[in-house]
């Protein structure tokens, strides 16, 4: 009996032995790395030219016989055959209320985002202790933020396929695994050794984002879905930010940068452990024949066989619909696109380019710190429109709210000069930044088939980290631009974004995704 509450409620499938085993043996291999760390610690905290000791060798060893091990425990037995049975006609009934099983969900999903964000949001802090203790120029240490980047992009495509091939949280377990085997990136002597690893952590942490949306999408009743996605979504990111700073003023003093990478460790633990409160999608459960689930998921969360909506149930001529849905991917990523270089360009470039206008460093410091505190109420705003108003019209708005914010850089240096006027456009460039982001991946979740639902949002997420990317090569190159410059590049993709979706973007609040995929 206990083997079957476990296999049930963790949804493993028959392999489940093998997984834990395989999560075991990485925990251990991890746990081998302190005793060099610990001896570390007493000689002054620089492990740069160590030769790694018998312990590390047997740890990295038992983490790469441990990673494939449990990822073929989490896999079911056969590839999963999409039936076209098992849809979206699994569904709760508009008038369900949220249960207690909602608000475990939905609290272990907002940790896993803390965590899963924890880990990029943690690079500006180590980079400067990695700096002094490898002896490696600038430059170089910019390496880092770069493979971590491409890899949260890889990631996206990775797994947001896994997801549609195997199952929602079969993919979040298996970012969950990597997550905790790269958390020895701390103990890592060389350069080179962190940038594989930080590359391997990237994809871990690009991959959580897009799966933890498509399941709460597939999960919440109708009536509820909106403003769940949106504040559950932005709560985790801006928590993750927060956790991270909060991390390096408590730790990196005493225990040095190497520590916020080994944080890894026991926050990938606790989320394995809370694990069995996140549920499968009800089609992966129905295409392997699991009923004792899906009654379970019924009892839980409301989740029953409805039945399908026809195509002409939408009244809208197909040829219209088709053309609308083919138009609004390249919408939503050249969305995605341009707030990542607002983002990773022209935010993270902020600073400097303020020094360079003649503010002091720390008059430019907290003019930065003061807009960042708009994140949440700004999340708070665009949950409540998202939910109320209109699902398009409020995306549409954010892009609008960034474009106004753009041109306001393009204003001459003589009015930016005033404090004032600098701090009102910098306030709607991090607020309209904030907003769109809080609210464009919720939108893709809800608006494709459940079949490539996995893998779309997995493309606009990682349109959304390209732009890092691309700026993280072009300050390698030594070609950063102003503040002014960047605008005066992002305005017009940020129009064709804004006309694009408000063109073609579907109307999502309230809808029934039954009813969305019947136009598709």
């Amino acid at each position: 009996m206990a083997v079957y509450s476990f296999s049930q409620h963790s949804i493993i499938g028959p392999r489940w032995p093998l997984f834990c085993a395989g999560c075991i043996a990485i925990a251990a291999g991890v746990l081998l790395h302190l005793p060099m760390l610990a001896m570390e610690h007493r000689m002054g905290g620089h492990l740069s030219g160590m030769a790694m000791d018998g312990w590390m060798y047997l740890g990295m060893a038992l983490i790469g016989v441990g990673v494939p091990a449990a990822t073929f425990g989490a896999l079911p037995k056969r590839r999963p055959q999409h039936d076209s049975s098992a849809g979206t006609s699994y569904e709760a009934a508009d008038d369900t209320p949220l249960t207690r099983s909602h608000a475990a969900v939905l609290a272990v999903l907002v940790l896993a985002l803390v965590i899963d964000t924890m880990k990029p949001a943690t690079l500006g802090f180590v980079i400067p202790g990695m700096r002094d203790e490898y002896g490696i120029a600038r430059s170089t240490a910019a390496l880092l933020p770069l493979v971590a980047l491409t890899g949260t992009v890889v990631g996206s495509f990775v797994w947001g396929w896994l997801a549609d091939i195997y199952g929602r949280r079969v993919s979040i377990l298996l970012s969950t695994i990597l997550f905790v085997s790269t958390s020895i990136c701390g103990a890592m002597p060389s350069f080179e050794w962190n940038l594989v690893m930080c590359f391997l952590m990237g994809s871990s942490a690009g991959g959580m984002l897009p799966v933890v949306y498509t399941l709460l999408a597939e999960i919440m009743p109708p009536r509820h879905r909106n403003w769940v996605l949106v504040l559950v979504g932005g709560t985790g990111l801006v928590g993750g930010y927060l956790a991270a700073s909060g991390a390096a003023h408590l730790f990196e003093p005493v225990y040095g940068w190497r520590s916020l990478w080994l944080q890894g460790f026991p926050t990938g633990i606790l989320l394995l452990l809370l694990a069995r409160w996140i549920p499968e999608s009800p089609r992966f459960l129905a295409e392997r024949g699991m009923d004792a689930e899906l009654a379970d998921m019924a009892r839980r969360f409301g989740i029953v066989p409805r039945p399908r909506l026809p195509a002409s149930a939408t009244q809208i001529p197909e040829a219209v619909v088709i053309g609308r849905h083919r138009f609004l991917t390249p919408a939503l990523v050249l969305a995605a696109l341009s707030w990542s270089f607002v983002t990773f360009g022209l935010l993270l470039w902020l600073p400097s380019d303020l020094q360079d206008r003649g503010f002091d460093a720390e008059l430019a410091s907290g003019i930065i710190a003061s807009s960042t505190l708009l994140a949440l109420p700004t999340i708070a705003l665009a949950a409540l429109l998202y939910s109320r108003w209109s699902s398009v019209r409020t995306l549409v708005g954010t892009v609008l709210l960034t474009m106004v914010g753009l041109a306001g850089a393009l204003l001459p240096p003589a009015i930016l000069a005033h404090p004032p006027i600098l701090i009102a456009v910098i306030a709607m460039l991090v607020t309209g930044s904030n907003g769109l982001i809080a609210v464009l991946l919720p939108y893709a979740a809800e608006n494709y088939p459940l079949g490539i639902r996995g893998r779309a949002t997995g493309l606009i997420a990682a349109s959304s980290k390209a732009g890092g990317v691309v700026v993280q090569v072009t300050a390698l190159a030594g070609l950063i631009p102003t503040m002014g410059g960047v605008a005066a590049a992002l305005i017009v993709p940020f129009g064709l974004s804004a006309a694009a979706i408000g063109l073609c973007g579907r109307e999502t609040r309230g809808r029934s995704l039954r009813e969305i995929e019947a136009e598709v």
